[in-house]
């Protein structure tokens, strides 16, 4: 769809996908910062064409996080149907930040680098904090997460995690550090195999 709300045509839709696939690689790798010139090269067309599709990089840094935050929704959607709490816990959270780790742009959402974002994708976030609220107080309720920690908690747990795997340069061993950082999670005594 375009701007005005009608369809693309063809290839004005091929054009648009190409600049969505350079930009999420670009904004992986480099993070915002990188300039909308250089995504236009990488997605082999012209800045005028970008610019149609997305009249600023903040739009299209915007359609990328969209993107991963309706993924992330999807998967948290999935670890509340799953009846096992501490663990779907876990693995949702060890999954958000390793691709967080792997997207410089979620990770600069997560951290709020990223500029405002518009109502649509604030709503999507909104969806993604209850889901993981949700998750959160499963995992509470059944032993599997200490009792004293908060939403916001964890979401300075996964920033912490992130920042102490790229201080440490874990490539050898990715999710080391993230693991080690989630421990302090568990309530006093558990060990991550037995919660509670």
């Amino acid at each position: 769809m375009n701007t005005e709300g009608r369809p693309l045509r063809a290839d004005a839709r091929r054009n648009r996908e190409r600049i969505l696939r350079a930009a999420r690689d670009a904004f992986a790798t480099e993070g915002i910062a990188i300039p909308l010139d250089e995504i236009a090269r990488r997605a082999g067309v012209g800045p005028g064409t970008v610019h149609r599709h997305f009249p600023t990089k903040e739009a299209l840094f915007e359609a990328v996080v969209r993107e991963h935050l309706e993924r992330l929704t999807h998967e948290a959607r999935g670890a509340l149907a799953d009846t096992t709490a501490g663990p779907a816990f876990f693995a949702f959270l060890t999954k958000m930040t390793a691709e967080a780790d792997a997207k410089q742009d979620l990770t600069e959402a997560i951290t709020g680098a990223g500029g405002r974002m518009s109502a649509e994708t604030e709503g999507l976030a909104a969806d993604l904090r209850e889901l993981f609220d949700a998750l959160l107080t499963r995992a509470q309720a059944v032993g599997a997460v200490r009792k004293d920690v908060d939403a916001a908690d964890v979401q300075a747990v996964v920033v912490g995690a992130l920042v102490a795997g790229r201080r440490r340069g874990e490539r050898d061993r990715p999710g080391r550090l993230a693991d080690m950082v989630f421990d302090c999670l568990l309530p006093r005594g558990a060990t991550p195999e037995e919660p509670g």
